[in-house]
């Protein structure tokens, strides 16, 4: 009797049933792969509040070592999910990883061991990092936190021309990531906005450099004035200026660079030199972003700190 009831039950599948049940099955599908691939598509660049900084620590504080028990303190206090650091003079990767370790980061990437180094410390892992020396002065880190590429920046200190070159080497590389990489650049870029043109009206940085150019065969002049093409081209090439972006009613323009720190020579006035740069899709996610300038930071290095905040609700 069941294998009789079972019979007929089978005989009701007709060619049109099954052409039926597969084409439903088919949509089902379809309609899955497409909520997923929309979700993957409308996924935001970050999936939770992420805290960068980026901080030029003078000579890796081999001028001042009295600092760096403080400084250390102070990096631990902020926060940070990734650091980037430049002038990290005399480090090794074992020093930069034990000082990561102190701000409660695991995972970090020294471009290289004498000169001027950078690095970059993180809480997450760091993945398919790269290091560049060829074609800079000091070299460039890119590396990726979490579907992100970071670029780790120190540009030439004194050679506008160079500087130049060495954002079109940027540019390059970054014309070779996906066309949809989110991509940030943070560190000391040693040049100028042109955001920040109306800080300089005062005059008094040109003559400082021409004395510089003269004495030292510098380069900072670009035809006796301030140079900003730089900044300008990597501008043209989609990035903005966070922290610019980010200024409040009532702002009031302290630059990064210098501090008050005892420091033999004259360095000039008040000037933005540590920048952080993002591209589009990263922008609406961005709560604050500031160089911070205080009573601790403006004794730990010769430059300021740059901190951005990112929130995803």
């Amino acid at each position: 009797m069941y294998s009789l009831h079972k019979q007929r039950l089978v005989n009701r599948i007709t060619p049109i049933s099954c052409l039926w049940i597969i084409s439903v099955s088919l949509l089902l599908s379809t309609l899955l792969f497409s909520s997923c691939s929309n979700e993957v598509k409308n996924k935001p660049p970050i999936d939770s509040n992420l805290r960068i900084l980026t901080y030029n620590v003078w000579y890796g504080f081999t001028e001042v070592p009295e600092r760096k028990a403080l400084w250390l303190t102070w990096m631990k206090d902020q926060k940070a999910d990734i650091v980037f650091m430049q002038e990290l003079n005399e480090y090794t990767p074992e020093k930069l990883k034990t000082d990561a370790a102190t701000w409660g980061h695991q995972y970090s990437v020294l471009l290289k061991e004498g000169g001027f180094p950078t690095g970059m410390t993180s809480r997450f892992p760091i993945e398919e990092a790269q290091r560049f020396t060829e074609g800079f002065h000091h070299g460039l880190i890119r590396a990726m936190v979490n579907g992100i590429y970071y670029y780790t920046i120190h540009l030439h200190p004194s050679n506008w021309e160079f500087r130049k070159k060495e954002i079109d080497l940027i540019l390059a590389d970054i014309g070779k990531l996906p066309s949809d990489a989110n991509i940030v650049l943070a560190g000391d870029f040693n040049t100028f906005s042109p955001l920040d043109s109306s800080y300089y009206s005062h005059g008094l940085l040109e003559p400082f450099f021409e004395q510089r150019d003269e004495a030292y065969n510098e380069h900072n002049l670009n035809g006796g004035k301030l140079d900003y093409t730089a900044l300008i081209k990597l501008m043209d090439g989609g990035f903005v200026d966070i922290e610019h972006n980010m200024r409040k009613d009532g702002y009031i323009f302290t630059g990064s660079f210098p501090t008050l720190i005892e420091k033999p020579g004259d360095h000039g006035s008040n000037r933005r030199l540590d920048y952080v740069f993002a591209n589009d899709r990263l922008l609406q996610y961005v709560y604050q972003a500031s160089v911070i300038a205080d009573d601790t930071t403006q004794f730990l290095s010769d430059h300021l700190p740059v901190i951005v905040d990112f929130r995803i609700n």
